[in-house]
């Protein structure tokens, strides 16, 4: 049994990592200060008795003894992280050296939950570890971008000066079960919309793409990575390479809840990214052949399904 901690363990991936290690036999501390995760998420694992919520905010320094920790406390968002730009980057880089310097006291080992967002909108396509991004430092979106950025900077740094035993995942899209049904992101908008009847809400032409993971392959493959051999630190991308165009995923789910939705256009964010799509041959190489299982009608079937009973509880 290893003593793990989940820095926002009660978020949309933490919570499934949470169920993931908990079934594995493993003792799990959950920290979160609850801006974008939610209770409802990690309320059956209250009564295991391996199970720890701790309300906490990473900007604090955290003190508990622990083998490892999965740092994925950050909202993810936009409109999550745009809402306060200042705290966002502050919970990267002052929460990333808070876990690192834990994690250097009691010798833990320590993973990164950095994004795709870091190759920002993007020249080379699609993306493999060694692109350096093309991100705005200024922009509406540089607060998340620029402070994982950061974080992945610290980690290395960590890792070189003090010998910090570290882990590095960059996530692409994911979606499934406890995702937040107002967090802003495109596939739980548009399924809300489709199942409400609402419009559908397409920024820009539809053209741009993006590439959908199933949450229950992330969580395989953050598993793998962290018990990947030590001199593997990352980063490798976690993500499904089957790309789509926004037009496309909003058909096919207008198609699989029978929505008499009608899709409207909007003009595109600033700095939002035209292409976005993971080239995950290293993933394959270094984790024992991880690759995404669940494409994306299935996951989205669940999805769909999930927020039908979020959505008949309201």
């Amino acid at each position: 049994m290893k003593k793990i901690l989940i820095t926002g363990g009660a978020g949309f991936v933490g919570s499934h990592l949470c169920e993931r290690l908990l079934n594995e036999g493993n003792e799990v501390i959950c920290l979160d200060n609850f801006f974008t995760g939610s209770k409802k998420n990690i309320l059956k694992f209250l009564d295991n008795p391996y199970f720890e919520l701790v309300r906490h905010d990473v900007t604090h320094p955290y003190f508990v003894e622990v083998d490892e920790i999965y740092n994925l406390a950050c909202p993810a968002s936009p409109i999550h992280y745009q809402y306060n730009p200042i705290k966002t980057i502050k919970t990267s880089v002052v929460g990333a050296v808070n876990m690192l310097g834990l994690a250097k006291r009691v010798n833990a080992k320590i993973l990164q939950a950095s994004t795709s967002e870091v190759y920002g909108d993007p020249h080379v396509h699609p993306q493999k570890e060694d692109y350096w991004g093309n991100v705005n430092p200024i922009g509406l979106r540089s607060c998340y971008d620029e402070g994982k950025r950061c974080a992945e900077t610290l980690f290395m740094d960590y890792h070189h000066q003090n010998n910090v035993n570290i882990k590095i995942i960059r996530i692409f899209n994911t979606y499934g079960s406890n995702m937040n049904p107002n967090d802003g992101r495109v596939v739980s908008n548009f399924i809300v919309q489709a199942l409400k009847g609402e419009d559908i809400t397409m920024f820009g032409d539809g053209t741009q793409t993006r590439s959908f993971q199933y949450v229950d392959d992330l969580v395989e493959g953050m598993i793998r990575m962290m018990n990947s051999p030590n001199d593997f630190l990352g980063p490798v991308n976690l993500g499904n390479p089957n790309e789509f165009t926004m037009l496309e995923l909003a058909e096919t789910i207008i198609k699989l809840t029978n929505s008499t939705s009608k899709i409207i256009f909007m003009p595109l964010p600033k700095d939002d990214p035209k292409q976005r799509q993971p080239d995950i041959s290293l993933a394959k190489e270094k984790l024992n052949g991880w690759e995404p299982k669940i494409q994306l009608e299935e996951g989205l079937q669940k999805t769909i399904s999930y927020f039908k009973d979020i959505l008949n509880e309201a």
